[in-house]
């Protein structure tokens, strides 16, 4: 049983499930993974309270714990920023948390070259607590917008697919899109799960899945836990 903490937003939370289905599309019903998905959308806002460290800490491990309570082999979860907490929640709990910005690290460094660009949009948050960087910076250049284009056209992106509103979002960020393309990155992670609905979508699955520009960290872990999940 795959365990996945979800409602930040909620919306990334179903895109991730969706993505597990679409990946086992054509299966007979009993062919596909069985996972519990706990839309915790009680998670106090991870942006404004990265100093009110242990608040957001306490509610993650709450939510791991339930879903450990009901057998699920490992645990995801579809938020980014969520990540700064994942060393601290795999302390408490008994059963493995996949790390996002990870296994997008392995990904990279087996299609990319080493010391290549690799542009990133994301919340503030994830920018400031570092959880990519940690992983990429050793191997890799990791370019994020200037502050103009990160408040005008990623921040108003991701708050717009929250507001459901995903054709504006779409609209919003690609100004960002552009000026890491122009910064010749090989690779750009959508590093916040509400980014890959602005961008796909009203497009095809197969389109998103075989993009040769972009990494979808959310379409990334369902392959890894469709993976780890049939071991």
């Amino acid at each position: 049983m795959i365990g996945i903490l979800g409602g930040m937003g909620t919306q990334a939370g179903l895109d991730f499930c969706n993505k597990i289905a679409k990946i086992n599309r054509g299966k007979l019903d009993q062919q596909y993974p069985m996972f519990v998905l706990y839309n915790k959308s009680d998670t106090p806002k991870r942006p404004e309270n990265l100093k009110k460290y242990y608040n957001v800490l306490n509610a993650l491990v709450d939510g791991c714990k339930m879903l450990e309570k009901n057998n699920c082999k490992f645990i995801v979860m579809p938020c980014n920023t969520a990540h700064y907490w994942h060393e601290d929640i795999q302390k408490k709990i008994k059963i493995p948390l996949l790390s996002m910005p990870k296994e997008v690290f392995n990904h990279t460094r087996k299609t990319c070259k080493k010391n290549s660009k690799i542009g990133i949009l994301c919340t503030e948050a994830t920018l400031k607590t570092k959880v990519y960087n940690k992983y990429f910076d050793n191997n890799f250049e990791l370019i994020c917008p200037d502050k103009r284009i990160q408040k005008n056209s990623v921040n108003k992106s991701i708050k717009l697919v929250k507001m459901g509103k995903v054709k504006e979002a779409e609209k919003a960020l690609r100004p960002a899109v552009n000026h890491l393309i122009k910064q010749k990155c090989e690779k750009i992670i959508l590093g916040c799960t509400e980014l890959p609905i602005a961008l796909f979508a009203y497009k095809s699955f197969k389109k998103a899945k075989e993009s040769k520009l972009f990494i979808d960290p959310n379409l990334l872990l369902a392959e890894v836990c469709m993976k780890k999940y049939k071991k």
